[in-house]
């Protein structure tokens, strides 16, 4: 016995379909934490950036004060002369004109409670305290 078609079959079936769900979901699966890395390397890499800038200006400002002085308290854009902030980090410096020597503090509004430090002395930014999420 033959069945007639009165009409001709096209389209997906309910197996396939499901076999595609699956797989979106797990290509998201693994996709989404990795969009969270790369948003939070690239916060690190903003931060460490404003931190190598804002030194710059330090050492600027020490050489063009008289008597020789550094910068201390929060930095803004443009404050000392030739630091560009970036949007969403917060800097301030801690000076010992005695010694000649500062440490900047800098966070990121996206990565509230994390904390990067650059210290005059050695030059080197220490890593971040916290976690950012």
């Amino acid at each position: 016995m033959q069945k007639l078609r009165l009409q001709s079959e096209s389209g997906f079936t309910l197996i396939e379909l499901l076999v595609v769900v699956a797989i979106i979901g797990i290509l998201a699966a693994i996709a989404i934490p990795q969009f969270s890395a790369y948003r939070k390397r690239g916060y690190e890499a903003q931060v460490k950036s404003d931190l190598r800038n804002a030194a710059t200006a330090e050492e600027a400002y020490f050489a063009t004060t008289q008597p020789s002085v550094y910068k201390s308290g929060a930095f803004s854009n443009g404050v000392p002369a030739g630091y560009n902030q970036t949007v969403g980090v917060t800097m301030n410096a801690a000076i010992d004109n005695t010694n000649g020597t500062f440490v900047l503090t800098a966070t990121h509004a996206n990565c509230a409670g994390v904390n990067w430090t650059y210290a005059s002395v050695g030059g080197a930014i220490a890593g971040a305290s916290g976690g950012c999420p």
